[in-house]
Parts: C-alpha cells; structure tokens; sequence
C-alpha cells in the first residue's frame, strides 16, 4: 500500500517525508505523555515556581 503511494511522488524527495515522520511522532508522543502523566507531578511541577517564591521570602524575612 505504502510502496505504491511512494512510486507516485517521482520528484519528490524522501528528507520532507522523514521531516514529516518525526515531526508528527513527536506531537503524538507529547500528546500521549500529557494525557497519562500522573496528576500530582503536573500539580508539583505547577506549584514550584510559587513555593520557591514563598521559601525565598520567609528565609529573607527569618535573616533580618
């Protein structure tokens, strides 16, 4: 099926294809990961930014 497809691009070359291939994998694969990472990593990793604030001015605060 696949051979015969590829027989009708006579001048086309096979990088943009490859290019295609990896392109669309890795949105599939990012979308797969998304969709079955655990719930309280994402939760953890959404948090961070605001606990390290948080930390940063209570130890700012605990030194003066």
């Amino acid at each position: 099926m696949f051979k015969h497809y590829f027989e009708q691009l006579d001048n086309f070359q096979i990088y943009p294809i490859i290019s295609l291939t990896i392109f669309f994998a890795f949105f599939v694969g990012l979308i797969w990961w998304v969709v079955k990472a655990d719930k309280n990593y994402i939760s953890t990793m959404k948090n961070l930014p605001v606990e390290d604030l948080n930390t940063e001015d209570q130890n700012t605060k605990s030194h003066e």
